[in-house]
């Protein structure tokens, strides 16, 4: 087991967290809680909040996406500090990390299919995660160089556990190297994958803390062992909240429109009655009424939030319909 990185220290940085939403739809009840959540433990205890646009996905990004997000942040009560980032705007970054990858020999090219993989590594065929076994792995050396064409990158993932020391949850040991293999650093469309881009940008953002849905709970394994290769100091402090599910026991995605901000903003709803709503989600007032955003941080202390994990790890969070009737007051 690899034990932890370092925390970042706050007499090294100040403490700093993201807002970090993905203009792919409209924000859903949901993305609220843990932004809010999230914007709530930064400003609580004076740290910076920076927002970031993670708008690489050319094909799912929505053209004046980013915009929306921002004015339903605002809406909300929800502010940020400084110009906000959008990861499209300069490549860069990304690409200067892929050098220093490249120079250690650490990445490769690779265009295997998801079904070449599979069959190579005799893995039945599904909808579940392909691990890219080192056995693929190319034998030229040329394929360990980096030259920004057209084609997949990946990272060569050594075995091993990694451990991840969470403020919320404690520890927990993912091992990369059986969930995913060798993964994608670099992708076919000339962008960074997730993973890469996520590790760049804490870093040039001095993100010390990470709050986020702990659906990503094990990519914080992943993001670690890539800030020790690209050669960065230490881990963000990690904070991984519990998702919110529907009555069908499904996460609210953004495929639910008639949950999603814009669509309650036209019909009329103030914001103080989704903050209300979410806030007594999270256990952080008694019962549902409205209340505003500048409410929410003298009630989203450590302990509230370690409260809020234990409770869902027995009972998870639901929007249900007598949420949506006393949302929209009907």
């Amino acid at each position: 087991m690899t034990p932890p990185l370092p925390d970042i220290q706050p007499e090294n940085r100040p403490r700093t967290t993201r807002l970090a939403p993905s203009p792919t739809g409209d924000l859903h009840l949901g993305n609220v809680r843990s932004l809010l959540l999230g914007w709530a433990i930064a400003r609580g205890q004076d740290w910076r909040v920076v927002l970031r646009h993670e708008d690489l996905d050319q094909e799912r990004s929505e053209d004046g996406g980013c915009e929306a997000i921002e004015s339903s942040l605002a809406w909300l009560g929800i502010t940020w500090d400084g110009p906000a980032l959008r990861q499209s705007d300069d490549l860069e970054p990304y690409r200067a990390a892929m050098i220093h990858l490249a120079e250690q020999r650490r990445i490769f090219a690779s265009d295997l299919s998801r079904r070449e993989i599979r069959e190579a590594a005799g893995a039945p065929h599904g909808k579940g995660p392909v691990v890219f076994p080192p056995s693929l792995r190319p034998k030229d050396p040329s394929a360990f160089l980096f030259n920004d064409q057209e084609g997949n990158y990946r990272l060569i993932v050594e075995p091993g556990g990694e451990q991840v020391r969470d403020e919320l949850q404690g520890d927990r040991e993912f091992d990369p190297s059986t969930e995913v293999g060798d993964m994608i650093v670099w992708t076919r469309n000339g962008r960074p994958s997730y993973q890469l881009a996520v590790v760049v940008d804490d870093d040039r953002q001095n993100v010390t803390d990470v709050i986020r849905g702990d659906d990503l709970f094990s990519s914080a394994a992943r993001q670690q062992r890539l800030r020790r290769d690209l050669g960065m100091a230490g881990s963000p402090r990690w904070w991984h909240l519990p998702m919110v599910y529907d009555q069908q026991d499904r996460r609210l995605s953004k495929r639910d429109g008639d949950a999603g901000i814009l669509a309650l903003r036209e019909a009329g709803i103030s914001a103080e009655r989704v903050i209300g709503l979410v806030a007594a989600w999270a256990g952080l007032i008694p019962e549902r009424r409205e209340l505003p955003a500048s409410a929410v941080p003298d009630l989203a202390d450590g302990p509230a939030m370690r409260r809020l994990v234990d409770r869902e790890s027995r009972m998870p969070c639901r929007f249900t319909e007598e949420d949506d009737r006393w949302l929209r007051n009907t």
